[in-house]
């Protein structure tokens, strides 16, 4: 089974291509971490054994949280709460890492993104104000001392979260940035951002550690960002330094208007797969075990992220991964 086949994420090899994407499980107390949640993940780490599990969006900076239960990982008081999940994960034998998120206008803190623009499909979206050049470089510094924190508490990777219409996603979308700066217009610009917080990420981390890019390539809706747009993306994003490529929506949120078929961003991670060379990977509506193999064998992504079925049930790949 091609599922079960070894993987290279940068430097890092991760034992088969089944991924535990992110998923928010609001198991925390005010952001921290807590025994439910080592519980939660230790369990599918040791029943399922995907190869490598990316953990709930954590927050770098109080300032840009998605919501108060979300995960924190603003301040060094909280590495040692991560070990413990790191050491949960590991217990099982799966590669852990965390994504790191600023929720922009599409959170609970001050609503800032890159244009005085609401989320085009967020009901009761608030109307942010824009970043200043000095603020954007504030939050890319954020995300680097998160992702140091992250290699301190025992992460194997991190990934910055680019898409879901949170912060850097309101960046790269052209629905959401009418910037006329470096930080707008053109898609190079409008993922400046995004390029420049991979770049100081990979300088605060060093050259080992795996970096993911979470990007929301495609809006699927009328003006917004396209296919094509994530291809490019991607080859901007492998050039600064990106070992992982990890697909989902835009403005459209984590589904794709119109779709409900096992791998339902397929189209555009093949687009994206034939643009890069670093690892692709595939996340949406897979429920068995053998979409998840044919996905991967029609070449459509190198890893298959497997999201609702894992959150249901910690067992759900026990019988595919069982006793290796």
């Amino acid at each position: 089974m091609l599922l079960q086949e070894p993987v290279q994420i940068g430097s890092l090899p991760i034992a088969n291509r089944l991924v535990m994407p992110p998923m928010q499980t609001n198991k925390t107390h005010h952001g921290h971490v807590t025994e439910e949640l080592v519980q939660y993940y230790r369990d599918r780490a040791v029943f399922s054994r995907p190869g490598l599990i990316i953990t709930e969006h954590s927050c770098i900076t109080e300032s840009g949280r998605a919501a108060e239960g979300q995960l924190s990982i603003a301040s060094d008081a909280l590495i040692e709460e991560h070990r413990r999940l790191t050491d949960a994960i590991h217990e099982g034998g799966s590669r852990a890492f965390v994504q790191l998120n600023h929720a922009g206008s599409n959170g609970i803190g001050e609503a800032v993104s890159a244009s005085a623009v609401s989320i085009p499909v967020k009901k009761l979206a608030k109307r942010p104000r824009a970043l200043t050049a000095g603020e954007i470089i504030e939050i890319e510094e954020q995300f680097a001392a998160a992702a140091l924190r992250a290699l301190r508490a025992g992460y194997d990777g991190v990934e910055i979260h680019c898409a879901h219409a949170y912060l850097l996603n309101q960046f790269y979308s052209p629905l959401t940035n009418k910037r006329t700066d470096e930080y707008g217009g053109s898609l190079e610009n409008r993922l400046r951002i995004t390029v420049e917080t991979v770049e100081r990420v990979r300088e605060a981390i060093g050259g080992e550690i795996p970096i993911a890019v979470r990007l929301g390539g495609a809006d699927y809706l009328p003006g917004g960002s396209k296919e094509a747009d994530a291809a490019e993306a991607g080859t901007l994003l492998e050039e600064a330094g990106a070992d992982l490529l990890d697909l989902s929506g835009g403005m459209c949120f984590y589904l794709r208007p119109g779709h409900l078929e096992a791998g339902y961003f397929a189209s555009m991670a093949e687009k994206v797969r034939a643009a890069v060379s670093v690892p692709v990977l595939l996340t949406g509506g897979v429920k068995a075990i053998g979409e998840a193999e044919a996905l991967l064998r029609a070449g459509k992504a190198d890893l298959i992220g497997v999201g609702r079925a894992l959150l249901k049930d910690a067992a759900w790949a026990q019988e595919a991964f069982g006793g290796q």
